[in-house]
């Protein structure tokens, strides 16, 4: 495991803690209670510190002076004191085997996934769009990619369409030993089967018809660096018998070459298909599947991370306002709208649908309702507004009375709204003995209205849509001018 100290005030105890953990294949190193400070000061944290709780008096101030450190106790707790979280666990005399490993792996599990740690990881790990995220199965697929990056072993990346499996793939590749080799992505899916083997190998001049020159395939490419095999799971069998063959061999001809080339090249393959019932099926070839499934990394879909989707939104938004200079906001019913969906397109569909609120809604703060209909998952009350008569009488003013354009006004500057004839198409002339402004407007709300009425065939609420108010207000206006179906007007 690693380096581990053991602490104890008898001489006896430490002898015999080591002795144990040195027949486990352990590295073990004692020390009395009054040399803790300066030792774990000086060295600390070790992968695990084991406590004597016979012989330590001074328990809690070196429980509490060392946070980063887990610590195991061994023997009798005394007390009923709360201890602080870094003491792991107690082992009860006499010490079993199987007792101490899994102590040993709840100190291991106490310095990995402690916080400061976890920062560095993130710091460390390209944070891509798909792999933001505090969810367990998105910190687990950014610990797989952490392990496996440094080493060579062929990646086998699942998961549903849309989850970032190339991002994936990626971020093992800039956190590899090849990062500074070329990083080559083919999606087997979209090629034709009959090309697959000129795109994947290459061909010589003369190879096919067409084939007019010599042309490296994307294994000669991605040479000292990756190649991304995405959807591996479409491709024709005939072709997985000769990428098996590059497997086992690391060479490969051109098409129509018969020079064989060496090949330095990490395989991450992806699929979104069940390979293992492919192979059942005969669709898929079970000694290539062995070969590609080294390291498996499942990427979990996005409706098993909905407590990532605020930090998806965020960095999404934000990388959408560097590039294009918009954004939008969400209130916390639409993110909790957003966080109930299903999301069948996974990061991919949450992508769109920020691009498409951007369109929408630039700058703007975006509510359940302005979500299109599918993601609204929440029951909220439309706010409808109510404007006070005296606007709605102003407006409706400046319909009929509006000033004429601009480009009319610079023509004719002596010319005002009032003083113009009603030459004008659709526009009201002012009479020359003038009128009476309230009377004309209260009839033409009459008139207005009861056309809608009579349309609707006195159905209020779908009268109050057509004339775009509120059905409550429509109903204070028939009060108001005293309108009924039986004497229309009173």
């Amino acid at each position: 495991m690693g380096k581990i100290l053991i602490i104890s005030g008898t001489e006896s105890r430490r002898i015999s803690l080591q002795t144990i953990l040195t027949f486990m294949g352990e590295d073990a190193h004692c020390c009395d209670p009054q040399e803790v400070t300066p030792l774990l000061s000086k060295d600390g944290p070790y992968d695990c510190a084991i406590l004597d709780g016979e012989s330590v008096d001074s328990l809690s101030s070196i429980l509490k002076g060392f946070a980063a450190q887990p610590f195991v106790l061994v023997g009798s707790l005394h007390g009923e004191e709360k201890h602080p979280g870094n003491l792991v666990g107690h082992v009860s005399e006499p010490v079993t085997y199987p007792v101490l490993t899994q102590m040993l792996h709840r100190c291991q599990e106490y310095l990995r996934q402690k916080p400061t740690s976890e920062h560095q990881a993130q710091n460390q790990t390209k944070l891509f769009r798909s792999l933001i995220g505090k969810s367990q199965g998105i910190q687990h697929v950014r610990m797989l990619i952490e392990q496996v990056a440094p080493t060579d072993a062929n990646v086998l990346v699942l998961g549903e369409s849309g989850t970032g499996k190339e991002v994936v793939a990626r971020n093992i590749h800039y956190l590899s030993n090849r990062k500074d080799g070329p990083f080559i992505p083919v999606n087997c899916g979209a090629i034709p089967g009959e090309l697959l083997e000129s795109e994947l190998f290459g061909h010589e001049k003369g190879a096919f018809t067409g084939a007019v020159g010599t042309r490296k395939g994307r294994f000669e490419l991605a040479e000292g660096g990756t190649l991304f095999l995405d959807e591996i799971g479409d491709m024709p069998l005939q072709m997985q018998v000769k990428l098996l063959r590059v497997l086992q061999e690391r060479t490969y001809e051109r098409v129509g070459g018969v020079k064989p080339i060496k090949c330095d090249v990490r395989i991450v393959a992806a699929t979104h298909r069940d390979l293992e019932l492919m192979i059942e099926e005969g669709k898929f070839r079970e000694d290539l599947f062995y070969r590609l499934n080294v390291f498996p990394i499942e990427n979990p879909p996005l409706r098993e991370r909905r407590d990532d989707i605020p930090l998806l939104l965020q960095e999404l938004v934000s990388r959408a306002q560097n590039e294009t200079g918009r954004s939008v906001k969400f209130t916390e019913s639409a993110l909790l709208s957003l966080m109930d969906h299903r999301w069948a397109g996974n990061v991919r569909e949450l992508s769109n649908l920020v691009e498409r609120l951007i369109i929408l809604y630039p700058g703007k703060l975006v509510d359940v309702g302005d979500l299109p209909a599918k993601y609204q998952h929440l029951e909220v009350d439309p706010y409808k507004p109510d404007y006070p008569e005296e606007l709605l009488e102003r407006e409706a003013i400046n319909a009929l009375f509006g000033d004429s354009s601009e480009d009319e006004s610079e023509e004719d500057d002596n010319d005002s709204p009032l003083s113009m004839t009603p030459s004008q198409e659709g526009q009201a002339a002012l009479p020359e003995e003038g009128l009476n402004l309230k009377e004309y407007l209260a009839e033409l709300e009459v008139n207005l209205i009861l056309q809608a009425l009579e349309q609707q065939e006195w159905v209020v609420a779908r009268a109050a849509e057509v004339l775009g108010m509120r059905r409550t207000t429509l109903v204070e206006k028939m009060r108001k001018y005293e309108l009924s179906k039986e004497g229309e007007e009173g």
